[in-house]
Formats: structure tokens, C-alpha cells, sequence
């Protein structure tokens, strides 16, 4: 890996990093803290400053997960050349299409791309081209990919991340709160350059350019199928009518969370979920002896949950939901070696094939190939399973360009290695597989 560190930037004195040995700490942005931009004349001013900037632009998101219902932004950072860095507020500023626009033919650089690019969307901000440092340094095979560490071992300096978990809803927002998100935009160009050479030095430029390029171009993701089902702890519940009460609470504890725009999790807790689920108490006061339901729930709090309970108490048995998830996708792999042993021998062998490769080129394995797409056509490979079919199939699954020159010979190979070891059985468990689907 070759050294960046002369990249960094003019907020550290490089000669420092050399005499000291230890990297130079961030405190404060090299303008000071901006002012919180939170009306439409303010606004309008930074939509003109950063129109006439030049070069990428950095951008993070605030949200308030943990005290808020949903992901919205609750505040937004931003730096360019030329303009500077800007705080908005999107609770005062909730329409920012118009900086969008003026920044559409732009590279934005962010930190996880898609933990923040949702919440962007929503305000009316959408990239056509990124450069996500996280999934770069992912690629370039750094070992610890947070910012804070990325920006130490990349760049020679330390930020201050002890804000990083609080409630962003709060108004004013806290100076040292500002000082930290301002922080975060500071040196994150610094840090994509730096990366970029990185990158072309290992050759893997071109892979991180084909992740980019998907990150921006995927659609928004679909509502999940059953999001009650996340429930933590929901694989201890065996019953179909104990999973109806998961259901009825999961649901009841949303509803309740979106009117108080509290996050769930403070409304009720996935283990009382569970536990109330498991219990299937008869009245309020059986709930209450319940863990998650002690003596500081209100009476009427308890008599909504037993609500939730008891609808889920008298839903007829061919309505309950089915013991696993309805999925269009090959089973879990623990139980390929009864169904279809063949199968569990080839996604065995690509796996194994998959993470020496991974380990030759020095990345993760979930970033070479996607898991799943390894399971799937390990599960239904091509007739002929020549690195060409293999190939094909992996593109269809959504596998980059790179993706599919690197991975398909070997997966190929393995699966020819695979035969043999395993004698086949009957066709019946699949069969059997694609009723209880059904």
C-alpha cells in the first residue's frame, strides 16, 4: 500500500506528523464554524456561493436515529472549492433541489454513500456521479474503514467523533455538535485524492469507478416484505400465533412511533416484543409482570399492547403468517446438504475459491462478489457451467463488469472440481422445497 500521507492538507503542518510520529489532531475548520443556514435567503446565498465552486463537493448527513422516527437529515454539510463549507438545517431548509441542480454535473464525496444518500433524496439532492471514500478504502483493503480511522491512517489526522450518536432533532444545536459535523466535510476531498492515488497505484481503480457508478445509478430500495420479521429475537418464536402477536406489536409500536416521531425502539423494546409474544398474557396485569413491561408503563400503555395481543389471539389459523419468510430465492444454505447435496457441494467449493481470491487481491469478499449471487447460482448454475454461462448469470444478478472478469473463472472451476463428491439424490426435496414455498 502506498503512502498517501502527502496529500494532506493545509489545515496540519505535514512536518509535525514527520517529528511527532503520531498523526496531527483536527480541532477546528480552517474558516471557523459556519453559521446554520435555516431560511430561504440564506439558502439561496449558498446555492449561488457553491454554483460558482469548482472541483468535487463534500457532503455528510446529521440524522437522528435512535430519537427520531425514520432516517430524515436533520442537518446537512457541505464543502466545495471556492465556496467553502455551509451547515443547513432541513427542518428550516427542507427543499434543497435548487442546490441539487446547481450541483447535478458534480462529484459528490461521501463517507457510506448509501447511509446517506436516502435521506439526501428526500430533500431533493441526488448525485449522478460520487466517490465514496469508505467503499474506496474498502477496495483499497484498509482494515478499519470509518472515517475517523481512514482520515488518521490516510491522512496523518485525528477527528473528533463524540458526537456522532446524539439526538441531531435538537434545536439549537449545540457549538461543539457544529464544530464536529463541520469537521467531517473538512478534509473528505483531501481524503477521496488521497484515495484516488491509492487506488491506481493497486490498480483497482477502475473497480472502485464501476462501484461508484451503480451506487448512483440504483433505484431507491423497495419497502422490505414483512419488516416486523427484523423484530431482534423474532428466531426464537416458534408458533405461527406467537408470530402473529410479533406481528400485531410491531405494528401496533410503529404506528404509535410515526404519530410521536419517536424512534420504536423508545415506544416499546424488541425484547418486550418478544417476550410478550412468548408469554401471550391474558390481561394487563399478567403483561405487566412481563420484562419491558414493569410498573412505570402506564395502565392505558398496557391496555394498548393487550390490544395488539388479543387481536393477534383471535386471527383464524389460515391467516397466521407462515412460520419463515416468503422468499423467491434458494433456501438457507444450512440445510442445502439434505436438499440438494450436489448444490451444498458446489457453493461450498465456490466459497472456499471465492475467498482465496479475495485474499490474493487483498479486499473484502463481500465487495468481489455479492453473497448472495454466489448462493444463487450455486443453487441454480447454468447447464453448462463454463466461465462464460457463469459469467452471464452473475451479470444478471447485478454483478459489476469487474466482478464478473474476476470471479467467474473461478467459480467456474470450482464447480467442475465440485463434481464427483457428492453423489446426487433424488430431485423429490426440491420439489417439496418449491411446494412448502408456495
Amino acid at each position: 500500500m502506498t503512502d498517501a500521507r502527502e496529500a494532506i492538507p493545509d489545515t496540519a503542518d505535514a512536518s509535525s506528523v514527520t517529528e511527532s510520529g503520531g498523526p496531527v489532531p483536527l480541532l477546528d475548520p480552517r474558516e471557523g464554524i459556519p453559521p446554520v443556514v435555516a431560511d430561504a435567503d440564506a439558502f439561496a446565498e449558498i446555492v449561488t456561493r457553491f454554483a460558482a465552486g469548482t472541483g468535487p463537493v463534500a457532503i455528510d448527513a446529521e440524522r437522528a436515529s435512535g430519537y427520531r422516527y425514520g432516517q430524515r437529515a436533520y442537518l446537512v454539510q457541505l464543502r466545495r472549492e471556492g465556496a467553502g463549507s455551509t451547515l443547513i438545517d432541513p427542518v428550516g431548509c427542507p427543499d434543497l433541489s435548487a442546490l441539487g441542480a446547481v450541483l447535478a454535473d458534480t462529484e459528490w464525496v461521501l463517507h457510506a454513500a448509501t447511509q446517506d444518500l436516502p435521506c439526501l433524496a428526500e430533500l431533493g439532492m441526488r448525485p449522478t456521479t460520487l466517490f465514496d471514500t469508505e467503499l474506496a478504502g474498502r477496495i483499497a483493503g484498509f482494515p478499519r474503514v470509518g472515517l475517523g480511522p481512514m482520515v488518521e491512517s490516510v491522512l496523518g489526522l485525528t477527528l473528533e467523533k463524540g458526537h456522532s450518536a446524539v439526538d441531531w432533532s435538537t434545536r439549537p444545536l449545540p457549538e461543539p455538535w457544529l464544530r464536529y459535523a463541520a469537521l467531517d466535510v473538512e478534509v473528505l476531498v483531501d481524503l477521496r485524492n488521497a484515495l484516488e492515488a491509492e487506488l491506481a497505484a493497486q490498480g483497482k481503480l477502475e473497480w472502485a469507478l464501476q462501484e461508484f457508478a451503480a451506487i448512483a445509478a440504483a433505484p431507491p430500495a423497495p419497502p422490505r416484505v414483512d419488516p416486523w420479521r427484523r423484530t431482534s429475537g423474532v428466531h426464537k418464536i416458534r408458533r405461527r400465533r406467537q408470530l402473529a402477536a410479533v406481528r400485531e406489536l410491531w405494528q401496533l409500536r410503529d404506528k404509535v412511533a410515526r404519530e410521536r416521531d419517536v424512534s420504536p425502539g423508545r415506544i416499546l423494546s424488541d425484547a418486550a416484543i418478544i417476550s410478550a409474544a412468548t408469554a401471550m398474557p391474558v390481561s394487563a396485569t399478567a403483561l405487566q409482570a412481563l420484562a419491558g413491561f414493569g410498573p412505570r408503563v402506564h395502565r392505558r400503555a398496557l391496555e394498548q399492547w393487550m390490544t395488539a395481543i388479543e387481536a393477534a389471539r383471535v386471527i383464524p389459523e389460515p391467516q397466521l403468517p407462515p412460520a419463515t419468510a416468503p422468499h423467491d430465492g434458494p433456501p438457507p444454505p444450512r440445510s442445502w446438504t439434505d436438499k440438494d447435496p450436489v448444490a451444498a457441494a458446489r457453493l461450498s467449493a465456490a466459497r472456499a475459491a471465492v475467498s482465496t481470491l479475495a485474499e490474493t487481491l487483498n479486499l473484502p469478499q463481500e465487495n468481489l462478489v455479492s453473497p448472495e449471487a454466489v448462493r444463487r447460482v450455486s443453487w441454480a448454475p447454468p447447464a453448462d457451467p463454463t466461465p462464460e454461462a457463469i459469467a452471464s448469470a452473475l451479470s444478471a444478478l447485478g454483478s459489476r463488469a469487474w466482478q464478473v472478469e474476476l470471479v467467474s473463472p473461478v467459480i467456474a472451476r470450482a464447480f467442475t472440481e465440485s463434481r464427483g463428491t457428492v453423489q446426487p439424490r433424488p430431485a423429490e426435496p426440491r420439489a417439496a422445497e418449491s411446494r412448502t414455498a408456495g
